[in-house]
């Protein structure tokens, strides 16, 4: 196991805090960041997923941000393969790769190198994806609970684009998404060490209400706009992610400005809790409580005494 590169994983729900202490343990201990969050890939999605700035970057640099455009596809197979090679370059350079972010599936498929089922049938797909169009989202969702209720589990009614990728490997298969998770789970190639951070349930609502209401300070409305103007689809996965689905629909004028902020807050909250249903089955996490360890400095303090005995003085890569 000691042969093997290291991967530092630093994972929570939403809001909790984790780019800001990402970034302070990657300036301490020689780190470059690899995004594990499904809607950074994105290009001109910026506002909206909370991408770190250049200034809060401080210099560490980060991969698997600004990916593709909001009308192309990716995939978790996709992310797997340019996660792996970008932490592989990390590590030829000497550096320490730390894998920071929320998405549970992009998490597991490099901690635990899934083989994923079934390339996709397009003429499947059409078909589900009409299904969808006609019927809508949550009339898949309800099929996919009946042959795969695991799955279904973890994926809101309204996430067409997993709904119809784990009815379609179920149809081609005849066994659910949820079986060639388990069973296609490997020995990680990694030596792991993997953080959670979390903090009381009532505080992280809090905050997610303050981040929200920070996001449409910042411009959210008029970034929903733009895409909207230069061609990009409401119905295309990327613009169904939190923040964009909602104000869209308020500048469709299916809601009131107030609605669509008070439902974002809403879809947040239930995300981040189905987050931690997620990340809390993994016992390999060590979790921080972000209140007990005194904030941001403070868990990555804690994370950087913890790898002082992994990890080497970072080079001067200057």
């Amino acid at each position: 196991m000691t042969g093997r590169p290291l991967l530092v994983v630093i994972t929570g729900p939403t809001a909790v805090g984790k780019t800001g202490v990402g970034i302070d343990v990657a300036v301490a201990v020689g780190g470059e960041v690899v995004s594990a969050d499904s809607m950074m890939v994105y290009r001109g999605m910026d506002i909206g997923t909370a991408k770190p700035t250049v200034e809060e970057m401080q210099g560490v640099p980060h991969h698997l941000i600004d990916v593709v455009d909001p009308d192309e596809e990716f995939s978790v197979a996709r992310y797997q393969k340019l996660a792996t090679a970008a932490i592989a370059d990390i590590h030829r350079r000497k550096r320490v790769p730390l894998l920071v972010g929320g998405t549970g599936l992009y998490i597991r498929a490099l901690t635990d190198q899934y083989r994923f089922p079934a390339r996709s049938d397009p003429q499947l797909r059409r078909r589900l994806q009409d299904d969808a169009r006609r019927f809508g989202s949550a009339r898949l969702h309800r099929h996919l609970a009946a042959v795969d209720p695991t799955t279904a589990g973890r994926l809101h009614p309204n996430d067409q684009r997993r709904i119809t990728r784990a009815l379609e490997v179920y149809y081609q298969t005849g066994k659910p998404f949820s079986w060639f998770l388990e069973q296609g789970r490997r020995e990680s190639r990694y030596r792991l060490v993997m953080f959670g951070l979390t903090m009381d349930r009532a505080r992280l609502y809090r905050r997610i209400g303050e981040r929200v209401d920070e996001l449409i300070r910042a411009g959210l409305v008029a970034e929903v706009q733009n895409l909207l103007a230069r061609g990009y689809s409401p119905e295309l996965t990327a613009m169904k992610g939190l923040g964009y689905k909602e104000i869209a629909n308020y500048l469709r004028e299916q809601t009131t400005l107030a609605e669509a902020i008070n439902i974002l807050k809403r879809n947040t909250r239930r995300f981040a809790k189905r987050q931690l249903t997620w990340f809390r089955r993994d016992e390999r996490i060590r979790w921080l409580d972000m209140d007990e360890c005194g904030g941001r400095k403070g868990a990555a303090q804690e994370i950087v005494a913890f790898l002082a005995g992994v990890v080497p003085p970072p080079a001067n890569h200057k």
